[in-house]
């Protein structure tokens, strides 16, 4: 990788062990309460402890958050448009993130193919900058989405294309078999670093069961709110955006045994 990043929700921990790398730089998952009360995540770029500390204060105040990427010029996007992960949602969501926000992650790690495709097709039609990421909770499956920045030599130039809307989101899709496979991963390290937690092994066989539950969740969640979301847009003009490739950019969630 050219570059690389670490999202983690609502926290910059993660990244201490990180920054001596120079092809590493700062960044966060933001959970944000949306005006309607719904929460969304937002991922947000290359920022510094002071931004992070000034980010978490305003995160329940949607224009004041957004105030303040402005005046800090901060890229920042919507992550998993169409996912039920942060609960329910609303129609005065899309509208704010059609009117406010810059950018839509268009390839997420662990979203199904046609929760991307989704993304990724609204994002083109209202001309939004696209972003890639893993959304990895386990190692397994960090760097497996990410953004493509053509003709980026540096951090500067690559963050620059991002703003002009010539990133690319590539990679891969998530599914079930990948889901269930990150989720006995974070068990198995949940046991290798509290082994009390070994008492929660016969739970174990119930973890397919469980992600497939999740799975087609998703799938009612996201087909119905895109839906919902391409009737309001219809008829508005597309915008075409450039692609190709070098500079790469995968983003990478929390590991959830943190």
């Amino acid at each position: 990788m050219d570059l690389v990043t670490l999202t983690d929700h609502d926290s910059i921990d993660g990244a201490e062990p990180l920054r001596r790398f120079p092809r590493f730089f700062l960044s966060e998952e933001v959970t944000c309460r949306m005006p309607s009360g719904t929460l969304a995540h937002i991922g947000v770029y290359d920022i510094s402890e002071r931004q992070h500390l000034e980010i978490q204060r305003r995160r329940n105040d949607l224009a004041a958050l957004l105030a303040y990427f402005a005046d800090q010029r901060l890229f920042f996007s919507v992550n998993h448009l169409f996912s039920g992960l942060t609960g329910r949602r609303a129609l005065e969501d899309f509208d704010c993130f059609e009117s406010l926000f810059p950018a839509y992650e268009t390839r997420n790690g662990q979203m199904l193919p046609g929760h991307n495709q989704s993304a990724e097709e609204v994002a083109r039609r209202l001309g939004k900058a696209a972003v890639g990421g893993s959304d990895a909770h386990a190692l397994a499956s960090a760097g497996t989405a990410y953004t493509v920045v053509p003709g980026a030599r540096n951090k500067s130039e690559f963050l620059r294309g991002l703003r002009a809307g010539r990133g690319v989101a590539a990679g891969e899709h998530g599914g079930y078999t990948k889901l269930t496979r990150d989720v006995f991963a974070i068990v198995g390290a949940m046991i290798h670093h509290n082994p009390w937690t070994s008492l929660l092994l016969p739970l174990a066989p119930a973890i397919p069961f469980y992600t497939m539950a999740v799975m087609l969740q998703e799938a009612v969640f996201a087909r119905r709110w895109s839906a919902l979301a391409g009737r309001r847009q219809r008829g508005r003009p597309r915008t075409s955006r450039q692609s190709g490739g070098r500079a790469r950019f995968r983003p990478v969630e929390a590991l959830a045994w943190r």
